[in-house]
């Protein structure tokens, strides 16, 4: 059976330390791989997700400290959400309260409570309480217990002028399927897909277009199982809707290629293999710095470039 839906998602950050310390500290995702920037290796390249790092529940920084705010518009992600269970809701409204998280009321979106909230540094995201959602594993890390723990991502949201070109993408190359519509947001599901398994498409016409920086996704990445499947997509692609792709890139964890779908939105298509365990245990994983090979001759020199991600000393209400 193929493997649909999101691989992982990848957003711009500005001070690291801060960036770390929301993920793992407030939201208690695990820091899945600690490496750099490939093509900035002066910039950390952080991994939060589950305790396995499984695909759909991957979301990816690049910290900056000096970036300029970006501006959320046509041809960009204008939500990233998480899965929690139902239950769960009550704990994180009041752990928004309690850390000084910004946030929304709760509100309904296509027969699901939604949790709106944004990052340090503007990033727009929210929390979907998913029925069953309890039953899968959570990852038990900076104070939120495994039965309040975020499952991975529910889906992400994007903000278009026209949606036609980019649903057509979504069903004919990534495996979607059109399954709802409520006022202009235009629902895809991948399937029997749980964690990252929903696309919005938010077509609202004549709006001004995003401006990448702080606060604001680079891209989204989709699952293809392997190099085989990664192939096949892109010939679809290119057949189906004349849309070209780079050449294949090596992450050390996933092989990508990137290409811009019709609506501007940089999508990747990642492999789902070899996966986050290759270079360190799978008890282990984020525990130390990792280079590609490239780049380790010059690991002295890189080191001494990065942000100092001491710890903040804050403490947390785990309640």
């Amino acid at each position: 059976m193929a493997r649909n839906g999101i691989h992982h998602v990848t957003a711009i950050a500005g001070d690291a330390r801060r960036n770390l310390d929301f993920y793992t500290r407030i939201l208690g995702l695990r820091l899945v791989k600690k490496t750099v920037n490939f093509d900035d290796p002066g910039t950390y390249h952080f991994y939060y997700g589950d305790e396995a790092g499984q695909p759909g529940a991957i979301l990816t920084f690049f910290p900056w400290a000096h970036v300029a705010p970006g501006r959320i518009g046509v041809g960009e992600t204008q939500e990233t959400a998480f899965r929690i269970p139902e239950s769960a809701l009550g704990f994180w409204t009041e752990r928004f309260v309690a850390q000084a998280v910004s946030h929304e009321a709760p509100r309904t979106r296509f027969g699901e409570t939604v949790l709106p909230f944004r990052d340090p540094d503007g990033m727009r995201l929210a929390l979907v309480a998913v029925r069953g959602a309890e039953n899968e594993a959570g990852w038990t890390g900076g104070g939120v217990s495994a039965e309040n723990a975020i499952r991975g991502f529910h889906g992400v949201t994007l903000m278009l002028d026209k949606a036609a070109a980019t649903g057509a993408v979504l069903t004919d190359v990534f495996g979607f399927e059109q399954v709802a519509t409520e006022g202009g947001v235009t629902r895809f599901r991948a399937g029997d897909t749980t964690v990252g398994g929903i696309v919005d498409l938010n077509e609202v016409g004549g709006f001004l277009p995003g401006r990448p920086g702080g606060g604001s996704v680079h891209h989204i990445a989709f699952r293809a199982e392997d190099d085989a499947a990664q192939s096949a997509m892109v010939e679809k692609l290119a057949k189906g809707h004349g849309l070209r792709t780079t050449e294949q890139k090596d992450r050390d964890y996933f092989r990508s290629v990137y290409f811009r779908e019709p609506g501007g939105v940089l999508f990747e298509i990642a492999t789902d293999v070899p996966g986050f365990a290759v270079d360190e245990p799978a008890d282990a994983l984020g525990g130390a710095l990792k280079l590609p090979r490239f780049l380790e001759p010059h690991r002295a020199r890189i080191e001494e470039a990065l942000p100092d991600l001491s710890p903040v000393t804050a403490s947390v209400d785990a309640a």
